[in-house]
C-alpha cells in the first residue's frame, strides 16, 4: 500500500509513539477493505508499538479505529486517510498513544473542561484542503478530552450517508447526531462554540489592553507584513484578526510566490503566523471588528469588536482583505451548503457523476468548470458577458471537454431547490430576454472578490467598488489610518502584492508617528 520512502518516514514518526496502540478495522470483502488492510498492515509492520486487530464492530465498513492500549478508541477513520488526510492520520497515530498535540495552553485547558459526552462525525473529501485542518483539529480534542470522539468519514466512500444526510459541502461536522458546522474551522473556533463563556472572558481580557503604537487589522499577507515591519521598528504592536491567514487559508496550490516555487494556502497561512510569532506583536485571533471611531486632536484611533471590546492604537493598518462575491440572488443563502458551493476543490467530490453548474467565466470559473469536468457528470458554465474572460490557454481547454456547456449573455436570476437541496437554477438570456430554466444539483459561484469594508462605510472614503483608497503611502482619508492588501484600490489581487503593500502601509505609519503624527 505504502511505497518504500513514505514507509522510511513514517517509520521515523513511530518512534515517537509514547504507548503501545491499537488499530482496530471493521472489514469486509469489498476492494476498499483490501486497500484499508494492506496500509495498516504496513503501519503495524514498521514499530512493535502498533498492533492490528481485525474484529472490529463499527457499522462503517471498511473503517478503523485508533487507540491506546487497554482503553476505549476515540478516534475512527472511515475511509482511506491518503491525500491530505495522510498527515491526519500520522497525527492521530501519535496522539492516541500519548504524544501532546502542539495546541496553546489556554486552548488545552478549555478543551479538557469541556463535559461530553460529544461524538463527532466529520465528512470529507479527500481533495478538500481544509477538511485535515478540522479532522486534525477534533482529534486533537479527543485526544486531550475522554468525553471527545471524532470519526473521519470519506463522502465519496458513504455517497449513501452522504445523500441520506444531504451533506453537499465539506468539510461538514455533525455532532452527536445533530449538524454542527460546515467550512474550515480552528480548533480555537470549535472550542469557542463548545465554550458558551469564551466570548465574555475574551472581552474582558482584551478591555484591560493598553493602547497600541500600531493596531493591524487583519491577519492575511498584507496584515501580517504590515506587523512584522511595526514590530522590528520596536513599536507596541497587535494584530487583530477574524481568522489568520485570511483568504489565503481556502487557496488550493501557490506557485507564483517568487522564491517559493510550490505551497499551499494553509502552509502558507502557517508560515505567517509563526512568523509573526518571532516578534513581540499581540495576536487577537477569533476577533472580529465592527465599527471604527477616528481618533481627533493627537487622540487614540478606537475599533471596536463584535464582543464589545474597544481597542485602541496611535495608528491603524487596515488589512481585513476580500471574500468571495456572491450572486445575491434568491435562493442561493437558502441552499447554501445544500448545493450551493464556492470551492470547486473542497466540495466537487460530493457531486460525483451529477450535473453542476459554474457562474463565472474569468479564470477562476473557467479553472472551476475544467476540474469538475473530471469528476462530475456535466457542467455547464454561464458567463454574463457575451464572451469568457479566461486566458486561452483554459478556453482551449475547456471547450475540449465533451461534457462541458457554455452559456453566455445569461444572468443568474434565481438558485432553484426543493426546500431541501438544490435541483435547478434559472437565468435570463441577455439577448432575447426570455428566462431559462437547467435542472441540475450543484452551483458554483465563482465570480470575483468583494473588499471587506462594509463595517468602514461613512469613515473612510471607499471606493465606488467599497475598496478603501489609499495614497502611494497606504494613507487613507482619515489621517493616521492606513490600509494594503485585498481591501484597497491597489491593483492587482495577488499574495505577493498584499505582502508589499502591508510592508509599504506599516513604514507609512511608522514614519506618521515619528513625525508627530499622533
Amino acid at each position: 500500500m505504502l511505497d518504500a520512502n513514505i514507509k522510511t518516514q513514517l517509520k521515523v514518526y513511530l518512534e515517537k509513539l509514547v504507548a503501545p496502540i491499537e488499530l482496530v478495522a471493521s472489514l469486509d470483502d469489498s476492494p476498499k477493505s483490501a486497500e484499508m488492510r494492506g496500509l495498516l498492515e504496513d503501519i503495524a509492520s514498521l514499530s512493535d508499538k502498533v498492533s492490528l486487530l481485525e474484529n472490529g464492530h463499527d457499522a462503517r465498513r471498511p473503517s478503523f479505529s485508533i487507540g491506546k492500549v487497554g482503553e476505549a478508541p476515540r478516534m475512527r477513520f472511515a475511509g482511506l486517510p491518503m491525500g491530505h488526510e495522510f498527515t491526519s492520520l500520522i497525527l492521530a497515530l501519535l496522539q492516541a498513544s500519548g504524544y501532546a498535540p502542539k495546541i496553546a495552553e489556554d486552548t488545552a485547558t478549555a478543551i479538557r473542561s469541556l463535559t461530553g459526552p460529544l461524538r463527532f462525525e466529520t465528512y470529507i473529501s479527500l481533495s478538500c484542503h481544509n477538511c485535515p485542518d478540522v479532522v486534525q483539529a477534533l482529534n486533537a480534542m479527543a485526544a486531550l478530552n475522554p468525553a471527545i470522539q471524532n470519526v473521519m468519514i470519506d463522502g465519496a466512500l458513504y455517497q449513501d450517508e452522504v445523500s441520506a444526510r444531504q451533506i453537499m459541502a465539506v468539510p461538514s461536522v455533525w455532532l452527536n447526531g445533530e449538524p454542527f458546522e460546515n467550512g474550515r474551522m480552528s480548533i480555537e473556533e470549535i472550542v469557542a462554540r463548545l465554550d458558551t463563556g469564551a466570548a465574555e472572558r475574551d472581552a474582558a481580557r482584551l478591555a484591560e489592553q493598553t493602547p497600541f503604537d500600531v493596531l493591524v487589522v487583519g491577519g492575511g499577507p498584507a496584515g501580517a507584513a504590515a506587523a512584522v515591519y511595526a514590530a522590528r521598528k520596536g513599536i507596541r504592536t497587535g494584530v487583530l484578526a477574524e481568522r489568520f491567514g485570511g483568504q489565503v487559508m481556502d487557496t488550493l496550490a501557490i506557485e507564483n510566490l517568487i522564491s517559493v516555487p510550490h505551497t499551499d494556502g494553509p502552509k502558507l497561512g502557517r508560515a505567517l503566523e509563526e512568523h509573526v510569532k518571532e516578534y513581540a506583536v499581540d495576536i487577537m485571533n477569533l476577533q472580529k471588528a465592527q465599527a471604527l471611531m477616528p481618533g481627533k486632536n493627537g487622540a487614540f484611533h478606537e475599533i471596536r469588536l463584535e464582543n464589545g471590546a474597544v481597542l485602541k492604537a496611535r495608528a491603524l493598518i487596515l488589512a481585513t482583505g476580500a471574500r468571495w462575491r456572491e450572486l445575491n440572488v434568491p435562493g442561493e443563502q437558502t441552499y447554501r451548503g445544500k448545493g450551493v458551493a464556492y470551492c470547486p476543490h473542497c466540495d466537487g467530490p460530493l457531486f460525483k457523476g451529477k450535473h453542476v453548474a459554474v457562474v463565472g467565466g474569468g479564470n477562476s470559473g473557467v479553472e472551476a468548470a475544467i476540474d469538475l469536468a473530471g469528476i462530475v457528470g456535466h457542467v455547464t458554465l454561464l458567463e454574463f458577458g457575451d464572451a469568457l474572460r479566461a486566458d486561452k490557454v483554459l478556453q482551449d481547454k475547456l471547450y475540449s471537454l465533451a461534457n462541458v456547456t457554455v452559456i453566455k449573455s445569461a444572468q443568474t436570476t434565481e438558485v432553484n431547490g426543493d426546500g431541501h437541496k438544490v435541483n435547478g437554477l434559472t437565468y435570463t438570456d441577455r439577448v432575447t430576454g426570455q428566462s431559462q430554466h437547467i435542472a441540475l444539483e450543484g452551483v458554483f459561484v465563482q465570480i470575483g472578490l468583494l473588499p471587506n469594508t462594509d463595517w468602514l462605510k461613512g469613515v473612510i472614503e471607499l471606493s465606488r467598488f467599497g475598496e478603501i483608497i489609499v495614497d502611494a503611502k497606504g494613507q487613507t482619508s482619515v489621517p493616521g489610518v492606513f490600509a494594503a492588501g485585498d481591501c484597497t484600490t491597489v491593483p492587482y489581487k495577488q499574495i505577493i502584492i498584499a505582502m508589499g503593500e502591508g510592508a509599504k502601509a506599516s513604514l507609512g505609519a511608522f514614519d506618521y508617528l515619528i513625525r508627530g503624527g499622533a
